[in-house]
C-alpha cells in the first residue's frame, strides 16, 4: 500500500487519475464476470435436447427437459412453445417477441463494457500527457538553472515524467485484454440466443398447417 501511495505522490495528479481508472476497470470487470457466471446454466446440454425435441414435434418431452428452471434460455424456449400454438401469430411476430426476450438478457451483459474500452483508450493518452507536462517542467527547471544545471536533478525530473506513461500503459494493456475477453463472451451468448431463435422459428414454420391446391391442409415435415 505504501508503494502505491509513493507512486501516486511521485507521479502527481495524472497517476492518481490513472489509479482511479484502474479501480473502476477492476470493479466493472468483476461485475461482468459475476453476471456471466450467473448465466452458466444456459449451456446445459438438456436445453439443446429440448430444442431438438421441438424440432421433432415432441413438445411433451421438451417441456419435461426444460422443467421449472430459473434460466433466461429456458424462458426463451418456453415462450416459443407458447407462441407456436398461437395461429394468429405470424413468424415475424414470433421472431420479434423472441428477440425482445433475448434482449432482456443480452442488454445487461453488454452494459458498462464501453467504460472499460474508454479506459483502455484514454489511459495511455493520459499517461503521455503527464509525460509531456513533466518534460516541460524539467526543461523549464534546466533553463532557470542556466549554466549550473545539475544532471542528477534533470534526470530525476525526466524519469518522474516518464513514470506517467508507464503507469498509463500498465492500466491500458490489462483493460484492453479484459474488454476483448468480455466482449467475446457477450458475443458468444448473443450467438447462442440467435441460433436458438432461428431453430425455434424453423420448427414453428415446419409445424404450421399448409393449404394444398385441393383445399386440404397438412403439417409440413411430419412423417
Amino acid at each position: 500500500m505504501d508503494t502505491i501511495f509513493n507512486l501516486i505522490y511521485t507521479g502527481g495528479a495524472v497517476v492518481a487519475i490513472l489509479f482511479g481508472f484502474s479501480v473502476i476497470c477492476v470493479t466493472v470487470a468483476f461485475v461482468k464476470l459475476w453476471q456471466f457466471w450467473q448465466l452458466r446454466a444456459i449451456y446445459q446440454p438438456n436445453l439443446d435436447q429440448a430444442i431438438e425435441c421441438i424440432e421433432h414435434h415432441d413438445r411433451a418431452q421438451a417441456k419435461l427437459l426444460l422443467g421449472k428452471q430459473n434460466n433466461p434460455r429456458v424462458e426463451l424456449i418456453q415462450a416459443a412453445l407458447q407462441l407456436i400454438d398461437k395461429p394468429l401469430w405470424s413468424a415475424g411476430d414470433m421472431a420479434t417477441e423472441l428477440s425482445r426476450i433475448a434482449r432482456l438478457t443480452l442488454n445487461p451483459l453488454g452494459s458498462y463494457l464501453r467504460v472499460i474500452e474508454v479506459i483502455a483508450i484514454t489511459a495511455p493518452l493520459l499517461g503521455l500527457l503527464g509525460t509531456v507536462l513533466g518534460m516541460i517542467e524539467a526543461f523549464q527547471a534546466m533553463e532557470s538553472a542556466g549554466s549550473q544545471v545539475d544532471p542528477a536533478v534533470l534526470s530525476g525530473g525526466i524519469w518522474k515524467a516518464l513514470l506517467t506513461t508507464a503507469v498509463g500503459l500498465a492500466v491500458a494493456i490489462p483493460a484492453s485484454l479484459c474488454n476483448s475477453a468480455l466482449e467475446r463472451r457477450h458475443e458468444t451468448v448473443a450467438e447462442l440466443f440467435s441460433d436458438d431463435i432461428g431453430r425455434l422459428l424453423k420448427a414453428r414454420n415446419d409445424q404450421q398447417p399448409v393449404t394444398t391446391a385441393a383445399g386440404s391442409t397438412h403439417t409440413g415435415n411430419i412423417s
